[in-house]
């Protein structure tokens, strides 16, 4: 029995099947379901998990050497939110585009997991290093 680390088998089988510059996406609840690739739901209610707290679970096993996100993110939240996902993702390349790009993406990540995260355009794409 695992006693640290992910503990969920899904998200533990999804991380490992995550090569080298492939791609994870994290996604808020409002995220639409992509049929063509593997979704793991972990939402249980608004903002439980969110995007920071997936990311900060994965971010000790999983080595990110860049991450996506919406430019709309940048102007639909506070400071306070875009500096606490700035923190989250020290030390990692990210990279801000339009949304419609953003979404060009998703096709092609192994996996997404989806969390009941509220933020407005919360959702990133990993790639891993």
């Amino acid at each position: 029995m695992l006693k640290t680390g992910i503990l969920n088998p899904q998200i533990n089988s999804l991380l490992s099947r995550v090569r080298h510059t492939n791609t994870l996406v994290i996604a808020d609840r409002g995220f639409p379901f992509w049929p063509m690739i593997e979704t793991v739901d972990i939402s249980v209610v608004d903002d439980l998990p969110t995007v920071l707290q997936v990311l900060k679970a994965i971010r000790p096993t999983f080595e990110i050497g860049k991450a996506w996100m919406a430019q709309e993110f940048l102007k639909a939240n506070n400071p306070k939110i875009r500096a606490a996902f700035t923190d989250a993702l020290q030390g990692i390349t990210l990279n801000h585009e339009p949304h419609i790009e953003f979404k060009k993406r998703v096709p092609h990540a192994i996996g997404l997991i989806r969390t009941g995260d509220t933020t407005q355009y919360a959702n990133m794409i990993l790639e891993s290093a």
